[in-house]
Parts: C-alpha cells; sequence; structure tokens
C-alpha cells in the first residue's frame, strides 16, 4: 500500500517524497493512512470495496460544511482512483491536537451556526452514506415526509430485507409510521445538518479547535442532529448549553427525541444486527399506536 501511495503522492505533489507513512486509525470502514512530505502532513483514506463515489460524496459534505464558514473541517485535497489498481482514496489535511476546556464550547456554538444555513427544501438532492449502507434520498417540501419515507421508511425496506425487522417489530415500526405526525413537525427549520454526528465523528485540531469529519450531510430539523448527539455520548453539558444560546430547541424537543434517534438505531440493527434490537423495540413500544 505505501508503493499506492507514493505514486498517488504525485497528484498533490508532483516532486513531493514521502518521510513517513503509516496505518492509522480509520474506523469500521476504511483503511487509513498518515502521509508525511517535507510540505504537509496528509490523512488518506482508502477503500479496496467501495466505488469512488462513496468518497466523492463525504468530500461533497465536507465542501458545504467548509462554505458556511461555521466550523472547520479537515480540508479535502483530492478524490481519485489508483490508475493501476482501481482503488479510490481520498486525501485531505492531517488534523492534530488537544482540547482545551474550551473546545466543547466552541463546538456547541459553531454547530449550532451551522445549523443556521437553511433552504428550501428537506432532504438532499443526491443518495449520501450512513456507515457502509447507502442513504437513498430525495428534496421534499415536508420534513415529515422525507423523515417517514427516506429516513425510517429507507430502514424498514432494507430491515425487511435483511430479516432484521418482521413479525412484531415490523407491525409497530408501520404503525408508526402512520402516526409521525402526532410528534413531527412538518416544517421545520431546514438546518444544513453534519448527518452523522456521534462523538468520534469531532476531533480536536490545533488550538483545541474543533473539527467536524465523516459528513452524511442532508438539510432537515436541526434537532435531528442534537438527538443523535445524545444517543452514544461524548458531549459535555457545556456544548448543549453553549448550543442553545444560538440555537434554542424547541418545548417539544424532549419528547420527538427519541423518534429522532430510532433513525440511527435502526440504522446500527441493520449494520450490525441484533444487539440493537432491544433498544429499537422499546422506542416502538413507547410510541407505535394500538
Amino acid at each position: 500500500m505505501i508503493e499506492i501511495l507514493k505514486r498517488n503522492l504525485r497528484v498533490i505533489e508532483p516532486d513531493g517524497n514521502i518521510k513517513e507513512a503509516r496505518p492509522v486509525s480509520g474506523g469500521d470502514i476504511n483503511e487509513a493512512y498518515y502521509v508525511r512530505t517535507n510540505e504537509n502532513e496528509y490523512f488518506v483514506k482508502v477503500n479496496k470495496k467501495e466505488d469512488v463515489n462513496f468518497f466523492q460524496t463525504e468530500a461533497k459534505g465536507l465542501y458545504l460544511i467548509a462554505e458556511t464558514n461555521t466550523i472547520k473541517v479537515p480540508q479535502v485535497f483530492g478524490v481519485w482512483k489508483d490508475r493501476s489498481t482501481g482503488i479510490p482514496m481520498l486525501w485531505m489535511e492531517w488534523v492534530q491536537g488537544q482540547p482545551t476546556p474550551d473546545t466543547q464550547v466552541l463546538l456547541g456554538k459553531q454547530l449550532a451556526e451551522l445549523h443556521m444555513y437553511e433552504r428550501q427544501q428537506f432532504g438532499f438532492e443526491t443518495d449520501t452514506y450512513i456507515g457502509f449502507l447507502q442513504q437513498q434520498n430525495g428534496l421534499f417540501t415536508s420534513w415529515l415526509q422525507y423523515f417517514r419515507e427516506k429516513r425510517l421508511g429507507g430502514q424498514l425496506s432494507l430491515g425487511r430485507s435483511l430479516g432484521t425487522i418482521s413479525g412484531k417489530r415490523e407491525k409497530l415500526l408501520v404503525r408508526l409510521l402512520d402516526h409521525l405526525d402526532e410528534w413531527i413537525p412538518e416544517y421545520p427549520k431546514c438546518s444544513l445538518l453534519h448527518g452523522d454526528l456521534w462523538g468520534g465523528n469531532w476531533i480536536t485540531g490545533r488550538n483545541g479547535l474543533p473539527y467536524l469529519i465523516d459528513p452524511s450531510v442532508l438539510y432537515g430539523d436541526h434537532e435531528f442532529e442534537l438527538a443523535f448527539t445524545e444517543l452514544f455520548g461524548g458531549f459535555s453539558l457545556q456544548f448543549y448549553e453553549s448550543y442553545q444560546t444560538v440555537l434554542p430547541l424547541s418545548s417539544g424537543y424532549h419528547e420527538r427525541k427519541e423518534l429522532y434517534q430510532l433513525y440511527y438505531l435502526l440504522v446500527h440493527l441493520n449494520m450490525f444486527g441484533e444487539g440493537y434490537g432491544g433498544s429499537v423495540d422499546r422506542i416502538l413500544k413507547r410510541y407505535a399506536r394500538n
């Protein structure tokens, strides 16, 4: 793999030479490498199982967030396929730093500022990825319709095909979809969202500044994003307090929060199996009508 990295460095640095290259943690889906030259440090993602569109979609999300000038993301140097092997790769800026007492305060404030960027239609114009699952999208005038059809409905269809959603679980989820309008607003603020913001998808850079990584962008209810941050932890009380100084949560947030978390639990159920089934069933029993 090191030889492949050396060959592809020339796309960015035609005269560059690798001084150091080593594997680093890149999550469960991709191989990842740290690459250092005389001029720069790079973080390179490689995936031998996916098409180049997998990384192009991630790069597009990073570009969109960067264009808002609200919160930092790693600079993208390019996405392409190795000419000899056809292996797709994403070359980005290497980001590394130590958190300060203000890091999560900044994260909350800057995430809220990102969510102030709005558009007229909910969803996204192209399909994206959530983990290694393809997330079907479209543009909708109604958030309720998008969330029902593309988010929860999409995972229901996938779960049926995988066998993870059947029997009583399937009946409860179908019933819930019929009554979703009791909790989910139709026309909330249409915010630009990171879309997959758990504790592992933000990092600290120089001077303690927070960076968002691995987006799965969409336009939707900003409370959808906040609900996911509460699911697996990794965010401090200061983060939430700082966020709400810019963009307060609605009075109905805590009532609908678990419905927003349900989407991500269904994703994990469909990706990793029954370990997430109990959490899915608990939420379905709470909200589904008899």
